[in-house]
């Protein structure tokens, strides 16, 4: 397995300082997650569902749907497209939204006070897991802080410095957002 150290880039910056909502835009459907799909008009297709561990969901007059992976968008137009078989005119519009990303774990290792695996069931972000962990333990080096993270069959690296928010020493007209990055499912902190 490659590992290549990347520096934060434009992409993450964006996405460091990205709402809850522009989060969910990008965040990819896991095993666990469960979902609320909405068809417009149709009381009886709107469903509460979990994706089950195999990556799948069931849903009425569509069938089974590999949604593991997929953007929220994504799940939209495959149930759409589905769906088209059942309606002669135009399909209504198909509305999928993470009601409970359950499936987004990861895990915080290094100088932290519990370390271990987190499945918080909420969007969070690489300052939430080190308190998630019981915050640094004694001399932790909180600038050196890195997220391992899978991207396609590489891994790569994130390098944040969290120093000034632990010490208290940054506030919010002078935090650098980029270091609140958001993370994503599998991702690993490790803090020196």
């Amino acid at each position: 397995m490659a590992m290549m150290a990347i520096p934060l880039s434009a992409p993450a910056t964006a996405q460091a300082t990205a709402d809850t909502s522009a989060t969910q835009a990008t965040y990819t459907i896991n095993a666990g997650d469960e979902l609320e799909i909405y068809v417009w008009g149709e009381e009886r297709l709107q469903r509460v569902l979990h994706v089950l561990p195999d990556g799948t969901i069931a849903f009425p007059l569509v069938g089974q749907l590999r949604v593991q992976g997929l953007l929220p968008q994504a799940v939209e137009r495959l149930v759409s497209e589905r769906l088209k078989s059942q309606y002669k005119g135009d399909v209504p519009n198909v509305t999928v939204s993470v009601r409970s990303p359950v499936g987004l774990s990861f895990s915080v290792v290094g100088k932290v006070r519990s370390p271990g695996s987190f499945n918080p069931g909420r969007y969070i972000n690489v300052l939430d897991a080190v308190s998630l962990a019981g915050g640094p333990a004694d001399f932790a080096n909180l600038d050196g802080v890195s997220i391992i993270r899978h991207q396609g069959s590489q891994l790569i690296t994130l390098k944040v410095k969290l120093g000034s928010v632990f010490k208290g020493s940054a506030s919010g007209s002078t935090l650098d957002k980029t270091n609140i990055v958001p993370l994503v499912a599998g991702d690993i902190v490790v803090v020196p």
